[in-house]
């Protein structure tokens, strides 16, 4: 993995919350990778798995607390000696928030603001949050910029953008330092391909490789911003680790700035597998987005982030990741 913070971290403490799900393992193993003084991991094992963690125990400088965010003790303590959180853990999912909003707004809005309320009380440096492109919603145009959003299609979307709100209000009210990143389609190794909530992407690479049926919702022509998992960890460090004042109290896209369709996406696993496989058509997702395209402008300027990988490479190292 590349190197994407330039100051010595190992003298800072760093909480990531959700640590042992997809997205929050792979920045702990950034950090530990990288000699951070301190790493603690936050998660109930919701949505996280515990062989997403066990390879850390080996690291002295790696704390795991079992918790949920729905606890503001639980929350506070996390908080405790802490000087920069990348806040992860949330019910993600737009159908599952379809199923079930009152779980998703409890976890992802009373959570997050346990989350920031401890974080602000235990006077941390930065406070980096997980937000999401669903928010926004029916906006027509593309690419995607982050000060252009439409009406929200589902519960999940309502949950993201209540914490873009709550973190500009902490900003402006106490002065801290936040900043959130709008994730676009992250993908990558240790994605769950279990559950009635997989992704899609290793979703459709255990259907294909097991001969499984594989649904596509809709006619497959919907496009999405495929964002490899390093692409987002970098915009994580970038953000807690800015020494820009400008870089806060602010949305970032976390993205390419490319976009690809489902069928696309389909037949390079497909390709890369080997198989041939036929997917089937089914009924379109309620709560979806129909395309999906990020301007990144905005974090090259202000976090200096710039994706190391592209859709087709991250695909390959997927692949290779689920086949052994």
């Amino acid at each position: 993995m590349a190197v994407f913070h330039t100051k010595d971290i190992s003298g800072k403490s760093f909480l990531v919350t959700g640590g042992a799900g997809f997205i929050g393992s792979h920045i702990v193993e950034y950090l530990l990778s990288n000699h951070a003084g301190k790493v603690r991991v936050l998660d109930n094992f919701a949505t996280g798995s515990e062989k997403n963690v066990t390879m850390f125990a080996r690291y002295s400088n790696y704390e795991f607390l079992q918790g949920d965010i729905r606890n503001y003790t639980v929350c506070a303590a996390a908080c405790d000696g802490i000087d920069h959180i990348s806040h992860q853990a949330a019910l993600g999912s737009v159908p599952r928030s379809v199923q079930d909003p009152v779980s998703t707004n409890e976890v992802n809005v009373g959570g997050f603001v346990n989350m920031i309320t401890a974080a602000k009380n235990a006077g941390v440096k930065s406070f980096v949050y997980a937000s999401s492109s669903s928010v926004y919603g029916d906006e027509p145009g593309l690419p995607k910029r982050e000060e252009r959003t439409g009406n929200l299609l589902s519960p999940y979307a309502v949950t993201k953008k209540a914490n873009e709100l709550y973190a500009a209000v902490f900003c402006e009210l106490y002065g801290m330092k936040v900043a959130g990143l709008r994730y676009f389609n992250v993908f990558g190794p240790r994605q769950d391909p279990e559950g009635p909530y997989a992704a899609v992407i290793p979703l459709f690479i255990k259907g294909i490789s097991a001969h499984l049926p594989v649904y596509i919702n809709g006619d497959g022509e919907q496009t999405r911003d495929f964002t490899y998992v390093e692409n987002a960890v970098q915009a994580n460090i970038r953000a807690m680790l800015s020494d820009n004042p400008d870089a806060f109290g602010q949305v970032y896209n976390v993205a390419v700035g490319s976009n690809f369709s489902v069928n696309y996406l389909y037949n390079s696993i497909r390709a890369l597998l080997d198989i041939p496989h036929q997917p089937s058509f089914r009924e379109p997702r309620s709560g979806d987005i129909r395309d999906s395209l990020a301007d990144i402008s905005k974090s090259k300027k202000l976090l200096g982030y710039e994706p190391t990988f592209q859709f087709a490479d991250g695909l390959k190292l997927t692949v290779d990741f689920f086949r052994k």
